[in-house]
């Protein structure tokens, strides 16, 4: 049963990475460029920006030989983000794969974040929900709610996720209030 454990967790793997790192909600841009969004939409009291660029990933599956079932798995997070917000990540990751269609299955991952995000220090928290069904995916990735600290108090946003010849980039837009 362990080998058909870790033979599984490394098809959950790749699930995962397909879904985290090709997938978006939204579609692809056909232009590849990384840019610095200085333009923002007034909203209220905060303001609409988007920031982008390059980020690296490790997954690292965790074993739990008592959960029993090779369609489940673990993986830590780890990463560092490069570009509009200069931080670094970690979190954990819960996988589960059909195991009689494939290219389907699921991740929810949290993750909390650690940097600056241009030019405001803190930390926040990232959800996410990846769902694959037969090869279609779909990724969803939010900033958790109330979770900014320092001079992040108070982001709201989204997350989407790139991936373009093997590099990985993140385009977030999210919204922060005005300081006082």
């Amino acid at each position: 049963m362990k080998k058909r454990s870790r033979a599984g967790v490394g098809v959950i793997t790749a699930v995962c990475l397909t879904l985290g790192v090709a997938a978006s909600p939204h579609p692809q841009k056909a232009d590849t460029q990384t840019h610095s969004a200085t333009s923002a939409v007034q909203k209220g009291e905060a303001i609409v920006k988007h920031a982008t660029g390059p980020f690296d990933v490790k997954l690292n599956p965790q074993t739990d030989d008592k959960v029993g079932d090779p369609t489940l798995g673990r993986m830590s997070i780890d990463k560092q983000y490069h570009g509009d917000l200069e931080a670094t990540s970690k979190g954990q990751m819960l996988t589960a794969m059909s195991s009689d269609v494939k290219g389907s299955g699921v991740y929810v991952a949290v993750e909390r974040v650690n940097g600056t995000l241009h030019g405001h220090t803190g930390t926040f928290a990232l959800h996410h929900t990846g769902i694959m069904t037969r090869g279609v995916p779909q990724l969803t990735i939010t900033v958790v709610p109330d979770s900014g600290t320092g001079q992040l108090v108070g982001l709201t946003g989204k997350m989407d996720i790139k991936i373009v010849e093997g590099k990985h980039s993140y385009d977030f837009e999210y919204t922060l209030p005005e300081a006082k």
